[in-house]
């Protein structure tokens, strides 16, 4: 059955007696050409092992099953975990439960992340694939179209988010998927985003550390940086702006302008005067 025609797809449902649930992010992906995006900027091989996140009905996993020399699916709905088991292959493997409880040290080093990504987890699941160890070496996803431009902004428009991504890895837009490609439809458009990892990340530091005083920058984004990151530290404005001197940057700032050039300047500032411990 071609479960990318929507008709096919609620047939499927509705035998299984499941209605999709958008709290939970159950938005079906139903355009060859986009599934087709996704797996080619994966750049599969035999020997790739990939971790799915959500793979629903398995469109997608087939595809990928079709390319990797093993593919682990992470399912947190029960019955669509069931159905996945049916005439898996020898090379899928069918986990249920939780990505977040997911351990990732079971896929190896080097692995390769593809996934549909229910829109309220997404900033989570890039945390966790960012942080996590091992960390994937390359990640395809489909997240809200939001997000993938939040991700790969540039400064005067960054975010935690993006810095916690860039820090660690490089990523683009491959393409965008209009929201009338998914049943049921979502009320926004996705894009596929791709991220390579680092050989190492942006600069050394302490990844706590770093990522408090960043926190900190973005605390009040409407204020100037000397004040935020006086109220995120916990010192006064005078040391602030002292700081943000000494790492050459304007007090006057905001902290969506700073790159990681900047921010690593200003750790090291913050390092060196004691202000993050």
């Amino acid at each position: 059955m071609d479960l990318t025609d929507p008709g096919n797809l609620r047939l499927a449902l509705r035998l299984a007696g499941i209605t999709p649930r958008k709290g939970l992010g159950q938005h079906f992906l139903v355009d060859r050409p986009s599934l087709e995006m996704i797996v080619g900027a994966a750049d599969l091989s035999d020997q790739d092992t990939v971790l799915e996140i959500g793979p629903g009905l398995g469109v997608l996993t087939n595809r990928l099953t079709d390319r990797a020399g093993r593919v682990v699916a992470v399912e947190a709905d029960r019955v669509l975990e069931q159905l996945l088991r049916r005439d898996a292959p020898s090379h899928l493997e069918v986990i249920s439960g939780d990505i977040l409880d997911f351990n990732l040290s079971a896929l190896g080093p080097g692995y390769k992340v593809v996934a549909n990504l229910p829109y309220y987890l997404s900033a989570k699941i890039l945390r966790l694939l960012m942080e996590g160890s091992p960390p994937p070496a390359l990640a395809v996803l489909l997240v809200q179209r939001e997000v993938a431009e939040r991700v790969t902004a540039a400064p005067g428009n960054l975010s935690v988010l993006a810095l916690s991504v860039q820090y660690y890895a490089e990523a683009d837009v491959v393409g965008q998927v209009e929201r009338h490609k998914f049943w049921p439809a979502p009320e926004v458009d996705s894009a596929v985003l791709r991220i390579r990892r680092r050989p190492a990340p942006a600069f050394a530091a302490d990844p706590q550390l770093l990522f408090r005083l960043v926190k900190a920058g973005f605390g009040e984004r409407r204020k100037q940086l000397k004040n935020s990151l006086a109220g995120g530290l916990n010192c006064s404005v005078d040391v602030s702006s002292d700081l943000l001197r000494r790492a050459r940057i304007s007090p006057a700032a905001r902290a969506q302008e700073l790159g990681l050039p900047q921010w690593e300047r200003l750790y090291r500032q913050a390092l060196k005067r004691g202000v993050l411990t």
